[in-house]
């Protein structure tokens, strides 16, 4: 496959202030790549760095193979961007809109506005005023993808969507990813990246702490042990490397376990068991523990 994003050590400080240190990360075509850290992380001001609307202080940043910093133009051309908050001119109508921005692209894009608007239920004759907040972010919606883009940028796409919206909001940029697009989704919320993505990207204090496919950072290393006890008795921690946030509560005990599940059941089975139960943890689990230590990140998961 060929990148279609590529930074290599990218770099933004606004005056003294951090942005993004150090930067490298690749995208290959066709794929939906995880974005993801806390606000203030450095999300918002990559996907910035990367569409020209802030200038990076050095290192590289590419898409398509074109320099971000001097092609910005071309490489617009064929990129379709959500940001995390959408601003319009109120008194406009949603048609109207949408024209305009069809507008700057060489392609027809009328039928392409009313089938996006039919799916998210969209009423396009009303004014940008009159719309709720999760209204405005579907006229974003619609303007971000109305091109069919070969790369869609979307920046913590589905804050102001109901649940039901959410889960068509994901079916389209799906059916987008099946035609060829490639996503980059940059979010603070675990569960919209584990449900939709291949490959995330970990991002700390403006620095990137670990990339890994998502199956790998759930299947591969960590399981979620939880078990109880029999009356009277209180649950123990293995004695065993690898156990992290253990938490007991009167008979029932849980935590993270990443090693020899054999050694970790002979250990478990000194106890009064009643119940046992070993799954793959969440996305959440995992990232919200070594979130907090990023040197565990840094060794693998």
């Amino acid at each position: 496959m060929n990148p279609i994003i590529e930074t290599n050590k990218l770099t933004k400080y606004y005056g003294k202030s951090r942005g993004i240190i150090d930067l490298s990360l690749t995208v290959e075509e066709g794929e939906i790549f995880g974005f993801i850290g806390p606000n203030g992380a450095g999300k918002s001001t990559t996907i910035r760095t990367l569409l020209g609307l802030i200038h990076k202080t050095s290192g590289e940043a590419k898409i398509f193979g074109l320099d971000c910093a001097t092609q910005g133009k071309k490489i617009l051309e064929e990129v379709g961007y959500l940001p995390s908050e959408v601003f319009y001119y109120e008194n406009m109508k949603a048609i109207d809109l949408l024209k305009y921005s069809a507008s700057f692209y060489a392609k027809d894009c009328e039928g392409r506005i009313k089938t996006l608007a039919e799916a998210l239920e969209l009423d396009l004759t009303r004014k940008i005023e009159d719309m709720s907040t999760g209204n405005k972010k579907k006229v974003g919606i619609i303007q971000g993808l109305l091109h069919s883009p070969k790369l869609i940028i979307l920046d913590e796409p589905t804050s102001g969507l109901d649940p039901l919206m959410q889960r068509r909001f994901f079916d389209l940029i799906k059916e987008e990813n099946a035609k060829g697009a490639t996503v980059l989704f940059s979010s603070h919320i675990l569960s919209e990246v584990q449900r939709i993505c291949d490959r995330v990207a970990i991002i700390k204090e403006g620095r990137i702490i670990q990339t890994q496919r998502i199956s790998d950072l759930q299947k591969n290393n960590y399981k979620k042990v939880s078990f109880e006890v029999g009356t009277g008795v209180t649950p123990l921690e293995p004695a065993l490397e690898g156990v992290t946030n253990f938490d007991a509560h009167e008979q029932k005990a849980s935590f993270l376990f990443n090693g020899n599940v054999h050694l970790l059941l002979q250990d478990l089975l000194q106890q009064t068991l009643t119940n046992i139960d070993i799954t793959d943890p969440s996305l959440e689990e995992i990232f919200m523990h070594y979130y907090a230590d990023s040197s565990s990140l840094e060794g693998g998961f």
